[in-house]
């Protein structure tokens, strides 16, 4: 099956997000790998129609996967904070330094249900793709956060892989360049009352040819996820490693498409 693009004449994979002639979908093996640790990734909303997001991997090589879209607080957001099986709410607003102190000094203790509406000026989104008119609009998403879950992210009070002392049953990712995730993180105080984990990994991305990053070391979604997943125990190592030679195989992809435009232009200048 096949989709016609919008922005582009070339038949599209609806799956994978890529044209046909590059759809990864019949490069990953099949059943997708049951991951015993679930896997959430909250994906800025300009990040998925980038050629290499590689976000499209793990949507479809993994099972027990979320993908969540984000957009930029533009002009101010409401969080509510519901644990499972209690009437007790926690909010903020307008993303004040009260509302950041609070939710940084408070932890996640069960499992809870994180409701967020972002307002923005501009055409976006909801979560049901419902596209909305007016001149100020909202972006609802609703996301529940079990116990055990940690944030991947390498802030001031994160951990390493050796040093947690507990069971992650979900690990949470930020989907965008380094800029963009960390305006998710700045722009969602929730996510300061989980624990934080870093990878401590001395690996050049695959991304590094093709993708400007930010200094070495930094790693794109998929490899960062792989790499995690392997640190708090997942067992298929190999069904991991097959997703990093699918990445690598889109990578060699859009280098190769890359190579095939500079010669094409420079042909038309002779």
């Amino acid at each position: 099956m096949v989709n016609e693009s919008g922005h582009s004449k070339r038949p599209m994979c609806p799956s994978c997000s890529k044209p046909t002639r590059l759809c990864l979908c019949t490069r990953l093996k099949t059943p997708c790998l049951e991951n015993s640790v679930a896997v959430t990734i909250l994906q800025h909303s300009l990040e998925k129609n980038h050629p290499l997001n590689s976000t499209r991997i793990a949507s479809i090589g993994l099972q027990n996967l979320s993908v969540i879209s984000v957009s930029d607080v533009n002009y101010e957001a409401e969080f509510v904070i519901r644990l499972l099986n209690s009437n007790l709410e926690m909010g903020s607003r307008n993303l004040d330094e009260n509302s950041r102190r609070n939710h940084k000094d408070s932890n996640f203790d069960s499992n809870a249900v994180v409701s967020f509406t972002i307002e923005k000026y501009g055409a976006i989104s909801t979560s049901q793709n419902q596209h909305l008119n007016k001149p100020w609009e909202q972006s609802l998403a609703v996301m529940q956060v079990p116990s055990g879950s940690v944030l991947l992210f390498p802030s001031e009070n994160s951990i390493g892989t050796e040093e947690i002392d507990f069971e992650v049953k979900n690990l949470i990712v930020l989907d965008g360049t380094w800029a963009k995730a960390k305006r998710m993180y700045n722009e969602n105080p929730w996510l300061k009352m989980l624990p934080h984990l870093r990878l401590d990994v001395e690996k050049l991305s695959l991304y590094s040819e093709v993708r400007r990053q930010p200094r070495a070391g930094y790693l794109s979604t998929i490899e960062s996820i792989v790499y995690a997943l392997k640190a708090v125990g997942e067992k298929d190592c190999e069904g991991l490693d097959h997703l990093l030679d699918v990445f690598e195989s889109m990578v060699v992809d859009q280098r190769r498409c890359k190579d095939e435009g500079l010669r094409q232009r420079f042909s038309n200048c002779d």
